[in-house]
């Protein structure tokens, strides 16, 4: 009886624990696997990365906070069960790693949107993490956490943003030393404002990478559009 007393007080503090919220929105997924699917987007504020090339900035401070309890209302209201809960950096608030499993458990089909700066071994094992390896030209590269690569499977995915030639022959090297297309899908996108997707294309074929082209779809849709 007692066992039973704890587990229901744990749910309930799970459930009535608290995350800020930057904005909830309903869009096209316009990267990973996932692409072009309706999808609900979940974006946490909060990142202790400044990427060069960030767009969503907006998200380091603004937000309100939620409970896990009042998200799983919002979210309902729309037809998809497909979720991505990104940032800033979804995991920079530590709540995050139970609400993950909240979802799950919701039924939802989650993936997980992080810089892998931050430890992934306790993201539940049904998220899709999708990883995302910082490149010299993001000018945070000395903040990857290689020891993430542990925890990722064959469902999850490694994805490199590309500003340049030295940010593509790095990620080439990165891609041997730790024998990443044997542990999951590795995608490649071209830094939307630096680089373009055809040049990225060329360089993928001339080398023969088993990878895969990733263009931002929905920032071909919309732009820079926060919500979208």
């Amino acid at each position: 009886m007692s066992e039973n007393i704890e587990l229901s007080s744990l749910a309930q503090r799970k459930a009535q624990a608290k995350l800020r919220i930057n904005e909830i929105f309903f869009s096209i997924q316009g990267e990973s696997t996932k692409v072009g699917l309706p999808t609900i987007f979940i974006r946490l504020t909060g990142c202790p990365l400044r990427c060069s090339y960030c767009d969503t900035a907006y998200a380091f401070h603004d937000g309100k906070k939620m409970t896990v309890d009042e998200i799983i209302r919002d979210i309902s209201q729309y037809c998809s069960k497909h979720v991505t809960v990104t940032g800033g950096e979804p995991l920079a608030q530590k709540a995050c790693y139970g609400f993950l499993t909240r979802l799950c458990d919701e039924g939802f089909h989650v993936s997980l949107e992080t810089s892998g700066a931050i430890d992934i071994a306790h993201v539940d094992e049904r998220v899709m993490k999708i990883m995302d390896i910082k490149t010299p030209g993001s000018a945070e590269a000395s903040k990857n956490k290689f020891d993430n690569l542990t925890y990722i499977s064959n469902k999850d995915q490694i994805k490199f943003v590309i500003r340049d030639r030295n940010d593509y022959e790095w990620t080439v090297r990165k891609m041997s030393e730790f024998n990443l297309t044997d542990k999951s899908e590795v995608l490649l996108s071209p830094e939307h404002e630096s680089l373009s997707s055809v040049e990225l294309a060329e360089w993928i074929l001339e080398d023969k990478l088993n990878v895969r082209l990733q263009i931002q779809l929905h920032k071909y849709l919309w732009g820079n559009a926060p919500g979208k």
